[in-house]
């Protein structure tokens, strides 16, 4: 994906391009008023109050179709600056120009551009005339707060891309289709993964049947890893009492993204953002020593965070999610170790799932903005230079973050790059020094004295939700067969002759743990094995005459046309063997 924002010349001409799309729609809508239209990483866009006056996808081809005069009419483009006075005067039917004018410093340049019958304040710059802008697309149209706060007008947002040439912008419009079909929310509704409803709520995701089996399988995955490697696993409530967020300091950095207070005999009670608060209490429920640690706790659970209406996106970003989370309470002598197992955990976990576009990033705070961070220098230097020490040593490539930390301290994140393109942070690993001071966490040292634990948080799949929408936008869909929600569809060629055998055969597959559906529905044959393939099931297996006799199934691999006829116990190894190594399609 281009960055229109790293690229100078495409910068300006998407800049260039938003005030056609301005001057389009003046022209098409006297009556509308302007607020801003900048170039952005993917295009530009344009926020515009058009009064009672809604715009849908299908007036972007009229637009469109206007900009296009607007750019033959090979307008110069023609810069002017003005006094704050004369741009306040020029632009007195605009209340949004006027407050960004009231807002500009004395000594600030105020500047404004023409082309033909249409002006802008701009600070610029611009292409020089309206006759190179020729290669754009309007894209979608969206509402936008004023100002992005929620509190204020909803603005209709459009948006487009422009390119220098036709070539470039085909190439990018290809790249957009192909997004649309990798887009989680579209694949996870066609495969009946997860459903939304507003009466349920916004953000709230619900796990159909398929959606369910393939949580659950990546749930058992990372617990069975996590067994071997010496973790306990625990179940703690999703509710906590407002004190312990205040002891943990959540309440006074994290409060305005927790779902709020509830009120009940006494108390107050809110729904966790995170699970460390609980897991530090049951640390502390029992005496430790040396001895002990590390001490490993995991969890799968079920987390709430307010998340604003605008940022939610499908399954991506919601208010309800599950983490694969954990707190590791270790020795300071023990960090290395433990860190670089942690270490070792994700990259095992990204061989199996064929990750390989992933940078490490370490994330540090940002020291002048001190309000959002546990205000404690001594501490923050100590745990940013301690996980820069132990990532050198062991030879971790990395990049610094500055302003990316917890609140309570630094942490490595693992940046994977999607499939069309997205940075995503899929694991973490944060070095804690904060929370057992808060909680007063103590062990017995070699010495008898009582003295605080270090603990690191970790998540290696972060939150199942996530990763699940990564996966689906990797695949397309086609999940691999450890992971499918239906791994064999039987499909007879006649319920009436081979729909027994059929049954007999999901029988066989079921007892051994293979995970199996059958098509005897009164459809034709091939009408039923374009339906499987639909809906990305690894193998079709059609069951006939042969097949019934000779005691075998016929196979196809999703994907290929190829048939394969092999016997019950061959085929039954075969899946055995693909789950076990974890093969990818």
């Amino acid at each position: 994906m281009i960055n229109i924002k790293e690229d100078e010349k495409l910068n300006v001409l998407n800049h260039s391009c938003a005030h056609l799309l301005a001057q389009a729609v003046k022209h098409l809508y006297p009556e509308a008023k302007f607020w801003v239209g900048p170039a952005i990483e993917e295009g530009f866009y344009y926020d515009i109050d058009l009064g009672d006056v809604t715009i849908t996808e299908e007036d972007l081809a009229n637009i469109e179709k206007e900009m296009k005069k607007c750019s033959k009419s090979a307008k110069n483009i023609v810069r002017r600056e003005l006094s704050k006075k004369e741009a306040l005067e020029l632009f007195k039917d605009n209340p949004y120009k006027i407050e960004l004018i009231e807002n500009l410093g004395d000594d600030e340049v105020i500047s404004c551009y023409t082309q033909g019958d249409f002006t802008d304040l701009c600070r610029g710059p611009h292409v020089e005339n309206t006759k190179l802008i020729k290669y754009f697309k309007l894209l979608k149209v969206s509402g936008a707060y004023y100002k992005g706060d929620s509190k204020n007008k909803v603005l209709q947002r459009i948006y487009g891309i422009c390119f220098e040439n036709e070539e470039d912008l085909n190439k990018h419009l290809e790249y957009l289709e192909e997004c649309k079909q990798r887009d989680h929310r579209k694949i996870g509704k066609d495969l009946g993964i997860f459903m939304f409803a507003d009466l349920v709520g916004r953000g709230l995701p619900m796990w159909l049947p398929n959606g369910f089996m393939v949580r659950r399988s990546l749930a058992d995955y990372i617990m069975n890893k996590e067994l071997e490697l010496g973790y306990k696993h625990v179940l703690t409530p999703s509710l906590g009492n407002v004190d312990l967020y205040k002891t943990s300091g959540h309440w006074d950095h994290y409060k305005e993204d927790m779902f709020p207070a509830m009120e009940l005999d006494d108390e107050a009670y809110v729904l966790r953002p995170m699970n460390c608060p609980h897991h530090m209490m049951m640390f502390k429920n029992s005496l430790h020593s040396y001895r002990d640690l590390p001490l490993r706790i995991a969890e799968i659970a079920s987390d709430f965070r307010y998340e604003s209406s605008g940022s939610l996106c499908g399954i991506e970003r919601t208010r309800a999610f599950t983490q694969n989370d954990s707190h590791i309470f270790c020795t300071p002598d023990q960090i290395k170790d433990e860190f670089q197992g942690v270490v070792k955990l994700i990259l095992d976990v990204y061989k199996d799932f064929g990750f390989k576009d992933y940078e490490f990033r370490l994330s540090l705070r940002d020291k002048n903005d001190k309000e959002k961070y546990f205000d404690n220098d001594e501490m923050w230097d100590k745990a940013e230079n301690e996980l820069r020490k132990v990532l050198k040593e062991l030879d971790i490539p990395f990049y610094e973050a500055e302003g990316e930390a917890a609140f309570y301290g630094p942490k490595l994140d693992v940046q994977v790059k999607s499939a069309i393109g997205h940075d995503v942070t899929l694991s973490t690993c944060q070095l804690d020094f904060l929370l057992p001071e808060r909680f007063e966490l103590t062990y017995v040292d070699e010495a008898g004295n009582k003295v605080r634990p270090v603990v690191i948080h970790r998540a290696i799949l972060g939150s199942l939700d996530r990763f699940i929408a990564f996966l689906l936008e990797e695949t397309k869909g086609n999940l691999p067969l450890w992971l499918a929600p239906t791994q064999v569809m039987l499909i007879p060629v006649s319920g009436e002759h081979q729909g027994e055998y059929s049954y007999e055969l999901k029988e066989l597959f079921t007892k051994n743990g293979i995970r199996v559906e059958v098509d005897d529905r009164n459809e034709k044959l091939g009408y039923r094995m374009r339906e499987a393939q639909i809906k990305k099931i690894p193998y079709s297996l059609v069951i006939g005459d042969n097949e019934k006799d000779n005691k075998t199934v016929t196979y196809r691999r999703h994907g290929s046309e190829e048939k394969v006829t092999v016997t019950n116990e061959e085929f039954i190894k075969l899946l055995k063997e693909e789950v076990e190594n974890k093969v990818r399609q």
